[in-house]
């Protein structure tokens, strides 16, 4: 009984776990882990590039940049709209493009209603909305994805260690082996899944927030336009 105990650790807990060893060391936790491990791996690289991409994307400098709103009421109030104030208003964050197609109305229509003023931003916000909205959906598939992929290891290693009982008695590297698996795949699911779900919760917070804010910069814009006009 013993010398089982030593083998199951000697496969579970992989040997040569000095520190000087670290990256031996990690190449054994994932071949002790089996190939359920590898799809929690991609999904681990995936979840890390989408929270750094929407982190860097979801700054509110980028989605409204400072005073854009003041400098454009205050630049309508002075001048035209020519095409130089649409075009770097097209290029300010995700609120100038809101902002540019209530002028672009005005522009195309100049005895437009405010209807169809607003109308227009309308639009152009919700495709702002579904550029902030980019790959939320996505992160929150990972997040549930993870731990059903490593449920599917656990299950793995589950019936590699039924298998060790079949046959002529107990197979301790086998068993030991069916163990790793699922404890490893288990633990690792739960890793990828808990910071894939924090983040996006986290981001959806923001969105939101965000979209609040664009809604509220429009509806200024648009009585704004409305005075103008009179």
């Amino acid at each position: 009984m013993p010398s089982l105990a030593r083998e199951m650790a000697s496969v579970i807990i992989p040997r040569n776990t000095d520190l000087s060893h670290k990256e031996f060391f990690v190449l054994s936790i994932l071949q002790a882990a089996g190939w359920p491990i590898w799809p929690l791996l991609i999904c681990s690289v995936l979840v890390l590039a989408l929270i750094i991409e929407r982190a860097v994307q979801l700054q509110s400098h980028k989605v409204a940049p400072p005073n854009l709103l003041d400098r454009t009421l205050e630049v309508v109030r002075r001048v035209p709209a020519d095409d130089e104030i649409m075009k770097q208003l097209a290029q300010s964050g995700h609120l100038g493009p809101v902002l540019a197609a209530g002028l672009q109305v005005l522009r195309d229509q100049p005895t437009a209603s405010n209807e169809d003023v607003r109308s227009g931003m309308e639009m152009a916000g919700r495709q702002a909305t579904q550029e902030l909205e980019r790959y939320l959906g996505t992160l929150g598939t990972l997040a549930s994805a993870a731990p059903l992929l490593g449920l599917l290891g656990t299950v793995v290693g589950m019936i590699e260690i039924f298998a060790a009982q079949q046959g002529s008695g107990t197979q301790p590297a086998q068993l030991a082996h069916g163990i790793s698996v699922a404890l490893y795949n288990t633990a690792f699911g739960l890793i990828v899944a808990i910071p894939a779900l924090l983040a996006w919760r986290f981001f959806r917070a923001r969105v939101d927030r965000h979209v609040l804010g664009l809604e509220a910069a429009a509806d200024r814009f648009a009585r704004h336009l409305a005075q103008v006009r009179r």
